[in-house]
């Protein structure tokens, strides 16, 4: 199970990014040409909080389920020395709920706001603050301390 919940954890991490990166784009462009805030740019909102809240779900049970942070918890003054063991114990998951909250409160707010205008900008600055914390969040491959694959495949 953990396995499994890894891949999907990996690979939804994706469609979060494509979701939340469409979703600034739409609201810039309508920002930017003074468009009307259509079913399609509310769609993008609605799925893109919901698509994250997904990828929370999954990762709190992978959080639960990791040798990895179980391992930081059993051996914490120890294991605050070791990067690695800090980052997905304590960085990550702080980082992705704080990320998470950032998107909800934007999509709530974007949802109640009375204009357009109001409606796009509430959602470019609070889904664009969300992506930079998950940027930060993400175990990237390139990161000396994470490893971690684009892709990970069953």
């Amino acid at each position: 199970m953990y396995s499994t919940l890894l891949v999907f954890h990996s690979l939804i991490r994706w469609l979060v990014l494509v979701f939340i990166l469409y979703s600034i784009y739409r609201a810039f462009v309508g920002l930017v040409n003074d468009r009307a805030f259509s079913k399609t740019d509310n769609a993008f909102r609605h799925w893109t909080a919901t698509v994250a809240h997904i990828q929370l779900i999954i990762g709190i049970i992978l959080y639960t389920k990791s040798p990895l942070v179980k391992y930081f918890w059993k051996e914490k003054e120890s294991s605050f020395q070791n990067l690695e063991l800090t980052f997905y114990g304590l960085i990550h998951i702080i980082l992705m709920l704080t990320a998470i909250v950032v998107v909800t409160i934007g999509s709530a707010k974007a949802k109640r706001q009375q204009t357009n205008k109001e409606k796009f900008k509430t959602m470019l600055v609070w889904f664009s603050i969300a992506l930079i914390i998950i940027f930060i969040a993400i175990p990237w491959p390139f990161l000396p301390f994470s490893g971690r694959p684009y892709f990970r495949i069953f």
